[in-house]
């Protein structure tokens, strides 16, 4: 109601991820134009062991929306080079995720215990100052980038606070690069990004009774230099008022009125550290692939 009252409108990415959001996301991340995912995933498998080595000794491993955990195996991996046992958290909201994260976790990796939290990351998590060893925290997927900057901090703040004197957190974030390469990650040739920024209106219209004709919206997606962050929007083709059953009440929308779905914010090394030290943190070292496009910093508490 709120998001759809304001001006301009907006409304939260996380009404994204039903299951057909999760599904077409999967796909996004398969996609020739989307090169955050395999980036990413190039250079955990480059620089695991540097990881894990800069880290420390003795560690356990948390992730923070750890999801199906895939990524994650390439660190576990290098971890058990290093011990001879390890604990590892998942962390997410979602419990079916974690099942199958455990499911597969145990079946690859015998010295790895595996013990999930079903939790809303975003929110402090005491529970973490309770754990055994050197905690090393995960947030990977450059999903930092999806809060705004005050919530990114506040968010980090958190994260500082469940850990202790000596734990670091290893973060994946996506560089400033070519406006090219940044809008063609958010506009692939096979629209996919379009059906899963327009799967939001599908979700209303199931969930809350709405009657959005979900082809009178057009996915629009940009990179806004001033402000460093791609941003998504769903622009109406025509002036039309959509009415939503449980909300009991319509809403007016102008022809080329936009819903601002999603914001994705790139660093640059000065951004990167400001942000880490406002949160609490202090950037210790970080890895990136040959281009620059993506990298992972480890910091420290």
């Amino acid at each position: 109601m709120r998001g759809l009252s304001v001006r301009p409108r907006q409304l939260p990415p996380k009404l994204f991820y039903d299951a057909e959001g999760s599904r077409l996301f999967d796909q996004i991340t398969e996609t020739p134009e989307y090169y955050p995912t395999r980036t990413e995933r190039a250079i955990l498998h480059h620089s695991a062991g540097d990881v894990v080595q800069q880290a420390g000794n003795n560690l356990t491993l948390v992730e923070l929306g750890a999801g199906s955990a895939s990524k994650t195996q390439v660190l576990i991996h290098a971890l058990l080079r290093r011990q001879l046992r390890a604990d590892f958290y998942p962390v997410d909201v979602s419990s079916s995720a974690l099942q199958g994260a455990l499911a597969t976790l145990n079946g690859h990796f015998p010295r790895l215990r595996v013990a999930p939290i079903v939790a809303d990351y975003t929110h402090r998590l005491p529970e973490l100052r309770q754990l055994p060893g050197r905690k090393l925290v995960l947030f990977l997927g450059s999903t930092i980038g999806n809060f705004e900057p005050e919530e990114a901090e506040e968010f980090l703040r958190n994260v500082r606070d469940s850990l202790e004197k000596g734990d670091a957190l290893l973060i994946g974030c996506d560089l400033i690069k070519d406006a090219g390469v940044l809008d063609a990650a958010y506009n692939d040739a096979q629209g996919v990004t379009a059906r899963f920024n327009k799967n939001m209106l599908v979700r209303i219209n199931r969930e809350l009774g709405g009657s959005f004709d979900v082809d009178a919206f057009e996915h629009v997606a940009f990179w806004n230099k001033e402000k460093s962050r791609i941003e998504m929007h769903l622009e109406s083709q025509y002036e039309q008022t959509v009415w939503i059953e449980d909300l009991a009440r319509g809403f007016h929308f102008d022809q080329g009125e936009r819903i601002h779905t999603e914001n994705s914010y790139k660093f640059n090394d000065r951004l990167m550290r400001r942000l880490l030290r406002r949160g609490g943190f202090r950037l210790e070292k970080r890895w990136t692939d040959p281009k620059g496009w993506f990298c992972e910093a480890l910091a420290r508490v």
